[in-house]
């Protein structure tokens, strides 16, 4: 299995970015897709993530302020966000879950986001 985000980069506050990952190795059918983001010295937190439904879910800190999709024909997903402010600073992650036996988790290899001031 592999995810290979993509997208990060720098942007002045208010600016937008878009993070895709690509997967191989696993299908989203059946799991929770999503992104999550870990800045320095903080533990790795939950932004956003679909269900194989089609149920989404954002943390309060970017509701409002970013959209998550997924395509699973072509095993895609993205994270659209816009208005950054500098607190969204962090390396993003994308993520593969099934939360059902037999549970498994994946994380693709991270994509650095800064937001300067």
């Amino acid at each position: 299995v592999q995810l290979q985000a993509f997208g990060g980069g720098l942007v002045q506050a208010g600016g937008s970015l878009r993070l895709s990952c690509a997967a191989s190795g696993i299908t989203f059918s059946g799991n929770y897709i999503g992104w999550y983001r870990q800045a320095p010295g903080k533990q790795r937190e939950l932004v956003a993530r679909i269900s194989s439904g089609g149920s989404t879910n954002y943390a309060d800190s970017v509701k409002g302020r970013s959209t998550i999709s997924a395509d699973n024909a072509k095993k895609t997903m993205s994270l659209q966000m816009d208005a950054l402010k500098p607190e969204d600073t962090a390396v993003y992650y994308c993520d593969v879950r099934r939360t059902m036996t037999p549970t498994y988790n994946y994380w693709g290899q991270g994509t650095q986001v800064t937001v300067s001031s």
